[in-house]
């Protein structure tokens, strides 16, 4: 850049980054201006969703003129600088760091679980650690936690780069973990090292998608899943959510943002399950019975002026997020809707109605599902999710877990030919699909209600049927919605529920949004205190940054622009559904074949309530902890 150019714009700064001269913004951080110009620096504690740190000192820069080497992650360029990344200084710097960090990493990286994924064994590879001159542990000597139903912390593994700290802290709002003590004694601990079980952990698993070796891993299902398609006796179905099909492909060297739906479905079959069904199936199911609990909930405080179901109602699909609710403000759980997750609806389905189409006796079903969630391990644990007589689901896989199973078998995901889910529960629609990404639940609810209200089809209110003001990335969002003056009849299936629609003609359906526990704390405060999000009538809530695609159990890495990818792929299957199929939850034919055969009295029914509510709300209360 001129001189001239410099002095009209004095936000910009020149500095020289190993013998290249560039320009940036004032302000901005060494490590962002060195990659965004084409020079790589190795990173351990640096995490893009996460506040600078500066703690590992790998990404350590000789600036001219200063003595001792800069953390470049937490450096604002605010003046000119000359500066060298790959000095003989800084080389040898790192290459100690690392010897360090591996003088106290205890484990045998063969039998690791991020094998081939660790961020300190990549960067052991690439400054030419062949040696450890300050030797390394040969017996475990801190602690392993193995309580949690979802995650197991082996702090032999742990360096000390406290994302999980901050991650916890800063994206999710809670502070399961602390660092302790500085320099060579310093620990990431909990509070009083007591179990993650017992200090407010949701389970959430975004510490373990940002940890960088094996400290935090997901507690593996794997072994008993293998034992029990090898079991004769037994017949294994396993379930997949939209999320772990928009991520997968990533275990198997594609970039981000290609969905392996039906050839996910293959590998399945190969690896030895019986059946494979579509979680998009009790998605709609979902729909159609938390729509519905709205629509009564709407009835009974507008209409009857009865309070006993209170507004706003909350989405209650993510177990990370109603664990949350359940610490935060206990208060608040009527607001929760009683509709179970998809997840264990189709547990519920899974050992009653498809036992009994099928002959066969629930006890000798093992129900696995596909998530890409930790807290669906806590969730399926839980004991009042019983509603079959048995475990309604008995094993969750997380996306990494699958992917595991599939290389175990020899496969190669992206090679194997498309195929499709099986019947009963393989049939499923675009609303579906978007459960995997924030503001999708609300996406698929409003399209089946605007219909059940209105009697028009949602494309003629919203082009091609994306309700766009619920989309985006945004921590909180908020939408209206209008109601025409012209409503329609009740449809046949809720007819049972409201006796006619004149009470919502020409109103305003305000709806809230938000993702990451830390903008849930946001909008359950703004609720309590009688603020803006108070005046919603619904509002989804999931604990992952971005939704299920974010969710802990997800490939690793993530970053923004990895769930954006991931997010595109959700709404591109969507379209897909849409063009040879249905894209609506109330439209799914198998969703209407469970009413007409087995659900007969309805949704928001007795028997609904039995298997698919985690109570009967009306009666005002709610079982168990929910």
């Amino acid at each position: 850049m001129s001189k001239e150019k410099q002095k009209t714009d004095a936000k910009m700064v020149d500095i020289v980054i190993d013998d290249k001269k560039i320009s940036v913004p004032f302000g901005t951080m060494l490590l962002d201006a060195a990659r965004q110009n084409g020079f790589e620096i190795p990173t351990l504690c640096y995490h893009e969703d996460l506040s600078r740190a500066g703690g590992c000192r790998m990404c350590i820069v000789e600036i001219e003129g200063q003595r001792a080497l800069t953390a470049s992650c937490a450096y604002p360029i605010t003046a000119p600088i000359n500066v060298q990344t790959t000095s003989r200084r800084v080389r040898e710097a790192r290459k100690t760091t690392l010897e360090l960090l591996l003088s106290e990493h205890c484990g045998d990286c063969y039998s690791c679980v991020r094998n081939g994924n660790c961020e300190l064994q990549t960067l052991a590879k690439e400054h030419g650690i062949t040696q450890l001159p300050y030797g390394h542990p040969t017996e475990k000597s801190r602690v392993t936690e193995t309580l949690s139903p979802s995650i197991v912390r082996d702090m032999d593994k742990c360096v000390d780069c406290g994302r999980c700290v901050r991650t916890c802290k800063e994206l999710q709002g809670i502070g399961v973990f602390e660092a302790v003590e500085r320099g060579f004694k310093k620990e990431i601990t909990t509070f009083q090292d007591k179990p993650m079980a017992e200090v407010g952990c949701i389970n959430c698993g975004q510490c373990v998608n940002r940890c960088p070796t094996a400290a935090l891993t997901e507690r593996d299902s794997i072994e008993e899943i293998w034992a029990a398609i090898n079991d004769p006796n037994k017949h294994v179905v396993i379930q997949t959510a939209p999320a772990p099909r928009a991520a997968i492909g990533e275990e198997f060297g594609l970039d981000p943002g290609q969905a392996m739906t039906w050839q996910l479905n293959t590998a399945l079959r190969k690896c030895g399950f019986d059946k494979v069904f579509d979680t998009n199936f009790t998605a709609d199911l979902t729909i159609i019975e938390e729509g519905t609990e709205l629509i009564q909930r709407l009835y009974k405080n507008l209409v009857q002026k009865d309070a006993s179901a209170p507004l706003p109602q909350f989405t209650s699909c993510c177990p990370g997020w109603v664990k949350f609710i359940e610490h935060v403000h206990p208060e608040m759980l009527d607001h929760l809707s009683s509709a179970k997750s998809p997840q264990q609806m189709f547990g519920a389905i899974i050992k009653t109605w498809y036992a009994q189409l099928n002959d066969i006796d629930p006890e000798n079903i093992v129900s696995v599902s596909l998530m890409p969630c930790t807290a669906k391990k806590f969730e399926c644990n839980r004991p009042e999710l019983r509603d079959s007589g048995l475990k309604d689901v008995d094993y969750v896989l997380t996306t990494r877990e699958c992917a595991k199973m599939i290389r175990e078998s020899g496969l190669h995901l992206p090679s194997l030919p498309p195929s499709d889910f099986d019947d009963p529960f393989g049939t499923a629609t675009g609303s579906g699909v978007i459960f995997g990404n924030t503001g999708g639940v609300m996406e698929a609810a409003l399209r089946s209600v605007l219909e059940f209200v209105t009697g028009l089809k949602v494309e003629d209110i919203f082009a091609n049927a994306n309700i766009l003001p619920v989309r985006g990335m945004e921590g909180c969002r908020f939408a209206e919605i209008k109601v025409p003056d012209e409503v329609g009849p009740v449809p046949e299936l809720i007819a049972h529920l409201v006796p006619n629609w004149d009470w919502l003609k020409g109103q305003t359906v305000r709806v809230g949004i938000a993702h990451g526990t830390k903008n849930a704390r946001k909008i359950l405060d703004d609720v309590a205190a009688g603020g803006f999000f108070s005046t919603c009538h619904f509002i989804e809530v999931m604990a992952c940054p971005g939704g299920c695609i974010g969710g802990g159990g997800q490939p690793i890495p993530t970053s923004p622009a990895i769930r954006q990818a991931r997010t595109d792929a959700i709404y591109k299957e969507d379209m897909a559904y849409g063009a040879k199929s249905v894209r609506k939850s109330h439209e799914n034919p198998a969703v209407a074949r469970i009413y007409k055969e087995f659900l007969t009295e309805g949704p928001c029914s007795h028997k609904s309530h039995e298997l698919l509510h985690t109570s009967y709300w009306p009666r005002g209360k709610f079982i168990g902890s929910w």
